[in-house]
């Protein structure tokens, strides 16, 4: 049996592919849309790629089930569970619609679907079984059910989804998978989660990339409450602590139910000219992306730039900072080379946003201006109407400058209304380091605002022995 795990570490996330080697049959598990990684490791192995699924309807990324099948002519497989509210759209007529127990055989492999609702009501695991060597699962696929330390949480429906307190049915919901169908496996089944550490979705995902269930049993901090059946005291720890959904997630889980666009092979990259960039800047035709650290930003970058900073993190910074629901103008990324920014493109259509239409290597013969920063010690002379900390509230709650409101990165551009009106004067924005800051800071200005960073943000504030408020109640 192959079994390989494939990692995503901007957006953390684990896509798996199973395959039988005497059959030459493989089935892909939670798939991104860039499907380079599982084709090429098909050909590799001298298998087909005949089936693919997935767990659930994800939130933080744009699932690649139907862009694979569409490329390789797999069969789809979906969930069926859940009621009509969680039932997979018309663009997957073509998906077999599983139900719990239903079975899908590669040769001598067997997956079995096991309805395990809490994180969402339609989610699936998967029990992995290599029949050439046993007669009883050895494996669980369990998606955002349960991770390496901790559990999916139940509240991200309501968070970024616009549903009310499902929070509540569903941690009672994850209670009791964890007790029905988790906990009634043997210790040794190896349990393979869809995330890992620095995930939205969960509150304390280890960074070991497996488990078991033995281990989990004794050792998570959710084994105590179910060994004493104290639900009650489950759903309390569960739901305390929970780090900020991204807004972006509500147009993944809407896109994801539906199903998304298949793009099929992507368009050449445009290498832009300076003087064909500055036009089409000039014209308002393009959106710029200035890819380079926030130290060399704030040396001088295009107006209007939004600032992705790499290839590692651009899937999940790019969809704090570009909306393609509002947005029609493509982008134009700031690139070393081809190589570098189809790499980066790949990333961000793993969040939907298919736009990118060319780049460029170089700042020369373009319009530069600089953003503006603040020092620690000139903060209280600058006249200004918010002091915004766009880091998450779990964060802010642990410390943060005195009088600072808070609204994460992920949320910004998706809360205007919660930022004083653009003709008011000037937002002072800070993060831990600046990264972020300088993110959420160029997507403000790009939407007109008045924005200064505090130069080093909260970590060189707090270094310098300045004031640190803690536990005031967050405001967003």
């Amino acid at each position: 049996m192959l079994l390989e795990r494939i990692y995503d570490e901007d957006l953390a996330q684990a896509s798996y592919v199973i395959g039988c080697q005497a059959k030459g049959e493989a089935i892909v598990v939670d798939p991104r849309r860039d499907l380079d990684v599982y084709l090429d490791l098909a050909e590799k192995q001298g298998m087909r790629i005949v089936a693919v699924t997935e767990t659930h309807i994800h939130a933080d990324y744009l699932s690649g089930t139907r862009e694979l099948a569409a490329r390789t002519g797999a069969q789809m497989y979906v969930s069926d569970e859940g009621g009509p509210d969680w039932t997979y759209g018309a663009d997957f007529d073509g998906a077999v619609r599983m139900r719990h127990g239903h079975r899908i055989a590669l040769g001598n492999i067997t997956v079995e679907a096991v309805h395990t609702p809490g994180h969402t009501p339609e989610h699936l695991s998967f029990l992995v079984t290599d029949g050439a060597q046993a007669d009883e699962p050895g494996f669980m696929l369990t998606g955002d059910f349960v991770f390496v330390g901790d559990l999916g949480r139940p509240d991200l429906l309501d968070e970024a989804a616009g549903f009310v307190d499902t929070r509540f049915q569903g941690a009672k919901d994850l209670f009791a998978s964890l007790r029905d169908r988790f906990l009634t496996l043997p210790d040794y089944v190896q349990v393979l989660p869809a995330h890992g550490s620095g995930s939205a979705c969960g509150k304390a995902l280890g960074a070991i990339p497996a488990s078991t269930v033995g281990y989990e049993r004794n050792f998570s901090w959710w084994g105590p409450y179910l060994r004493n059946d104290d639900e009650q005291g489950f759903i309390d720890e569960l739901l305390s602590g929970q780090p900020d959904a991204h807004a972006y997630f509500g147009r993944m889980k809407l896109q994801n139910k539906i199903g998304p666009a298949v793009i099929g092979g992507a368009p050449e990259l445009v290498e832009y000219t300076s003087e064909r960039l500055a036009a089409e800047l000039a014209a308002d035709e393009v959106v710029f992306v200035d890819t380079r650290h926030n130290s060399l930003v704030h040396e001088g970058t295009v107006p209007r730039a939004l600032n992705i900073p790499g290839v590692a993190k651009a899937a999940s910074y790019g969809a704090w900072v570009y909306n393609p629901d509002t947005e029609q103008r493509p982008l134009v990324l700031l690139a070393s080379d081809r190589d570098e920014a189809e790499a980066m493109r790949d990333h961000l259509i793993r969040v939907g946003i298919d736009a990118v239409r060319g780049f460029a290597t170089s700042l020369d013969g373009l319009e530069l201006v600089v953003p503006k920063l603040v020092q620690p010690e000139d903060l209280d002379r600058v006249e200004r109407v918010a002091l915004l900390d766009v880091r998450n509230k779990t964060e802010y709650a642990d410390g943060h400058l005195p009088g600072a409101q808070q609204l994460s990165g992920g949320r910004v551009l998706w809360n205007l209304d919660l930022l004083p009106p653009k003709e008011a004067g000037t937002i002072v924005a800070y993060c831990q380091s600046g990264v972020r800051g300088s993110v959420a800071a160029s997507a403000l200005r790009r939407e007109g605002y008045d924005i200064a960073e505090l130069d080093g943000s909260f970590a060189r504030w707090a270094a310098s022995g300045k004031p640190v408020a803690v536990d005031e109640r967050v405001a967003a």
